[in-house]
């Protein structure tokens, strides 16, 4: 789907900061010319969440599905446009669940954003919808990967036979609705990444008012020791908890992305300050563009390892997340 000798600018979640894609754009040197943002000699990836959050959701929506019509963009999904397709998709008979993705309150704080900037606009939300089954989970073009949370080579193996381009069907999205299901895994994996239950019944508030049980974790650390040495959120784990140290059977069950393998990007994470590879063949382009933060992109050329000065970013003024 991608041409590994071309030039290419991945860029992180959007969330609807349509504004900020346009200024971070215009500095790539893309241009509008029809109606659409395009470079004389490279083409963008975005990491996937261009919904949900943000004030400009139908306007970012628009750009980047234009783009991809004309050849000058690739997306693949994110767990946000999953929960979408989720949220709207009636459950399989027998799965005990009315929707995919339940209507619990909690799931529809996620989505109330998107929801009402297209309560007058039904027949585009529609259309939108069934763009997302387009999107891959994941493009494996041989030098580098992109994913928007996590690569997991033994799901997307047996996800590679069954969909060879990365996209799944209705039929695999209600799949999903069954816990445990590889469709229900594979969605979680590799679009929400690793997480951890916290230990002795502990729970977390985090910044954006959500409790979990859970910690994301990297995948990627080679000998870690303790819980603090594999949290991986915005949110740090209370002191005692960092410190705990990782039973062997909590070592075993974390995955490794392998420092050899070929350059992976995600989005995702939340992450904050300059951004910069996580290790030389590891970058996560998520820096909280909806939270005041950064929308960033890699400038990707012919390099086979990240080089930390191709990182561009436009970071997010106010008015763009004030409605």
């Amino acid at each position: 789907m991608l041409d590994p000798a071309r030039s290419y600018d991945l860029i992180g979640d959007v969330h609807g900061c349509a504004l900020t894609l346009e200024h971070l754009l215009d500095r790539l040197g893309y241009h509008k010319q029809a109606g659409v943002w395009r470079h004389p000699s490279r083409m963008a990836v975005f990491l996937g969440d261009i919904i949900d959050r943000g004030p400009r959701i139908r306007e970012s929506l628009h750009i980047v599905h234009d783009m991809v019509e004309a050849g000058q963009a690739l997306c693949i999904m994110g767990n946000h446009e999953f929960n979408a397709l989720g949220w709207s998709t009636p459950a399989a008979e027998g799965s005990g669940k009315q929707f995919v993705r339940e209507h619990t309150p909690r799931h529809a704080r996620l989505i109330h954003e998107t929801l009402t900037q297209f309560e007058q606009h039904p027949g585009d939300w529609h259309d939108f919808l069934q763009w997302f089954y387009e999107l891959p989970l994941f493009v494996d073009a041989g030098r580098f990967r992109v994913v928007h949370a996590c690569w997991d080579a033994g799901l997307i193996a047996p996800l590679r036979q069954q969909y060879p381009n990365g996209c799944i069907d209705r039929e695999f999205l209600q799949s999903a609705a069954v816990p445990d299901s590889f469709a229900c895994t594979a969605f979680d994996r590799l679009l929400r990444g690793t997480d951890m239950r916290l230990p002795h019944g502990l729970t977390m508030t985090s910044g954006d008012g959500l409790t979990r049980a859970f910690f994301r974790t990297k995948f990627w650390e080679d000998d870690p020791q303790t819980y603090g040495d594999i949290v991986f959120q915005p949110d740090a784990l209370p002191e005692p908890v960092a410190r705990t140290p990782l039973s062997p059977a909590e070592k075993n069950s974390l995955l490794r992305y392998g420092a050899e393998e070929p350059m992976l990007f995600v989005g995702h994470y939340w992450r904050s300050g300059k951004p910069a590879p996580i290790r030389p063949n590891l970058a996560c382009l998520d820096y909280s563009a909806v939270l005041y933060g950064k929308l960033a992109a890699y400038r990707l050329d012919q390099e086979t390892r990240l080089d930390p000065n191709k990182f561009v970013w436009v970071d997010v003024e106010r008015p763009e997340v004030v409605r």
